[in-house]
């Protein structure tokens, strides 16, 4: 069947989640658009390194939802006779799963449309353990699902370069007058939500003080030294009491802080507790058109600064920062195996390198990985593949996950894990879940860390997981000080 496509006003996909927020598991990509007045957000002394912001995504009642928790994997559909849910649970690869959801509907591309129906959600840093074995050491004082993906039948996509908003489907599982009645709904004026406003009851707690990261950093130096491993991302978790509504600590956050990979996540987690999910993620993982693949690994990174002499010095040291650079290049190497495992041989290239990328809060170093997909494998294969990302593991991967489950004190969860979709139609684009909140059971946890390599500095290290958790401090003091 041809695509189906109902116009819409032209809005940000902030404004279509709150049309949609009334429906189960609404979630929301954001491109992280930069207006003209905020030109200090622009990245790249390089055009290839980019934002290229363009899409906004929005979905929701998903067709069937797929929730993993090692081993298992349940399968929840909705019967349309009775309206009951109907919940399958199977030992199957995740992966191999949601693949059987989406190959029977395979369709062409179309281009200027992203996503038009398929798979979206999170893949949590923890179902590396669905993919490799691995000890269990850290504490899991907030057990989520490893895998939490809707299948969607219909988009909304929003096209900030053209200036237009679409509902687009392939009506695989629903059919014209269904979409037709969703469009006249949409067009509605907003169905309002009577939420409770966001707060900040408590303080920020870290998971370790500054002396069990020196302790734990100078363990990673110790395996360096002993050739165990090359480098080791180390993290320290946040965590803080909250209640209200998620959704406007988002619509906030994105105030605060714009990345080129934004997504918000309305979920449940599986055992009915509401589970929400905010990433402000400036790294693509995985992307895949038309079998084209690209990854954009980060590694290196310096603080803004708010006068302008003291900004430019901090990114020219990281600009020519030779331990960055190396770090930087130890994640290209290992992306660049990773993707070669489902590429056509010599078709993986190094397109850009250490490129200068500026944020709200950091400066980073960008490189860029493309290669070819080889014909017999999915998007799903590349993902699997290379899970999860190298940039936020270390290198040699296995033993860096090895390490990171001994010295950091609880499991990650989605942090360092990915957000994204696969389409119908093949098609792929996933973040690396940093800069990633998780709100559950009244609690909102985060995550921040860096690469650990043979001649970094404990204190530098230490301060830099500050500096990229900034945002998330600000945005607790706000709902703190408006409490």
């Amino acid at each position: 069947m041809a695509l189906i496509k109902f116009d819409l006003p032209y809005a940000e996909g902030m404004h279509w989640l709150r049309q949609v927020r009334h429906l189960p598991w609404p979630m929301l990509l954001e491109s992280g658009r930069v207006e003209a007045s905020q030109s200090q957000l622009q990245t790249s002394v390089d055009e290839e390194i980019s934002l290229g912001a363009r899409f906004d995504i929005v979905v929701a009642a998903p067709v069937a939802k797929i929730i993993h928790r090692h081993p298992d994997t349940e399968v929840h559909t909705q019967q349309a006779q009775t309206n009951q849910t109907i919940i399958e649970k199977s030992q199957q690869d995740p992966f191999q799963l949601i693949q059987q959801w989406l190959l029977p509907h395979a369709v062409e591309r179309i281009a200027d449309i992203p996503f038009a129906g398929g798979a979206l959600g999170y893949f949590a840093y923890d179902l590396g353990r669905s993919i490799e074995t691995l000890p269990t050491l850290a504490a899991e004082d907030m057990p989520l699902p490893e895998l939490l993906v809707g299948i969607y039948d219909w988009a909304i996509i929003v096209d900030h370069h053209l200036g237009i908003s679409k509902l687009v489907s392939h009506a695989r599982f629903s059919d014209h007058q269904a979409l037709q009645a969703l469009h006249q709904q949409l067009i509605q004026p907003s169905i309002e939500q009577h939420e409770a406003a966001f707060k900040v009851t408590g303080g920020i707690q870290p998971n370790m003080d500054q002396a069990a990261y020196a302790s734990a950093f100078q363990k990673v130096k110790d395996y360096i030294r002993a050739g165990d491993c090359y480098q080791i991302n180390l993290a320290q978790r946040f965590a803080v009491d909250v209640t209200g509504d998620a959704c406007e600590a988002y619509d906030h956050f994105r105030q605060l802080s714009r990345a080129p990979f934004m997504a918000y996540l309305q979920v449940e987690d599986g055992a009915g507790k509401p589970l929400a999910v905010l990433s402000m993620s400036p790294e693509r993982f995985l992307q895949v058109i038309d079998r084209k693949v690209e990854t954009r690994p980060i590694k290196g990174t310096r603080p803004r600064h708010q006068d302008a002499s003291a900004d430019a010095q901090a990114a020219e040291e990281l600009a020519h920062s030779i331990k960055d650079r190396a770090e930087n290049l130890m994640i290209v190497d290992l992306l660049r195996n990773d993707i070669g495992k489902v590429c056509e041989v010599g078709s993986v290239k190094v397109d850009a390198l250490f490129k200068l990328q500026r944020f709200t809060n950091v400066h980073h170093l960008v490189s860029i990985v493309r290669g070819l997909l080889a014909p017999t494998f999915h998007a799903l294969d590349l993902l699997r593949g290379c899970f999860p990302g190298g940039s936020i593991t270390g290198a040699p991967k296995l033993r860096a996950m090895e390490i990171i489950e001994e010295l950091e004190p609880h499991r990650r969860g989605i942090y360092c894990g990915s957000i994204g979709y696969i389409g119908f139609d093949g098609s792929m684009d996933t973040n690396i879940a940093i800069r990633t909140a998780v709100i559950r059971n009244g609690r909102m946890t985060f995550f921040a860390g860096g690469g650990v390599v043979a001649d970094s500095d404990c204190a530098r290290e230490y301060q830099e997981t500050f500096d990229k958790a900034s945002q998330f401090f600000k945005l607790a003091a706000h709902f703190k000080m408006t409490k």
